[in-house]
């Protein structure tokens, strides 16, 4: 079955043809995309909630990374279970070979024991071009008001090596942390490493 794989994106500054970013301080801009089981999902339906934004490729290294390591299904199960909403979001273009119908990525998910909120198709690539996202994964956090508190990196170690994952400062587990504490996020952006997302 043929799915669209984005209903209606972003709303931000859309007519510029400047790729937006999506800045700590400022209103997240808003989207509706299908995920991979057709279900339209707008971030306005999370609104009260604390929302992660993660770009997900499963063809890419770094991604594998944090995915081989249990590192990125550890973040989502802890979260989720607190009451995060967590949004993958794939922005390949379907003319790429990376691409994978909204079927073939479930799938990959599900092997992966991982337990995101819901996979959105961003087919078109609107909403990465909105938030700004580059690579994957690029990393997104939006607090209960709408506000993004935190943009960029996973962690501080910029590699593809599993192992490192270990020894890494998780910047999202720690924007995640200090919204819990009620408190500011101390490291509010970081430089996001990964592959380049296939628009």
């Amino acid at each position: 079955m043929k799915l669209a794989a984005v209903l209606v994106a972003a709303v931000a500054a859309s007519s510029s043809p400047v790729q937006a970013a999506a800045v700590p301080g400022q209103p997240a801009p808003d989207f509706r995309a299908a995920d991979v089981n057709g279900r339209a999902v707008s971030l306005a339906d999370f609104r009260g909630k604390t929302v992660v934004l993660e770009w997900n490729n499963p063809n890419c290294p770094f991604v594998q990374k944090h995915y081989t390591s249990g590192n990125m299904q550890s973040l989502q199960q802890r979260n989720t279970g607190s009451g995060v909403v967590w949004l993958a979001i794939n922005s390949t273009t379907d003319s790429h070979s990376d691409y994978m119908a909204p079927a073939k990525l479930a799938t990959w998910f599900a092997d992966q024991k991982a337990t995101p909120t819901a996979i959105l198709m961003d087919t078109g690539g609107e909403i990465g071009r909105a938030y700004g996202a580059k690579v994957t994964p690029h990393m997104y956090v939006i607090d209960p008001k709408g506000t993004v508190i935190y943009a960029g990196a996973i962690d501080d170690k910029r590699t593809a090596n599993p192992a490192d994952v270990k020894t890494a400062t998780n910047y999202v587990a720690a924007a995640l942390a200090d919204t819990r504490a009620g408190k500011p996020v101390a490291s509010a952006t970081s430089s996001a490493y990964g592959c380049t997302i296939k628009y």
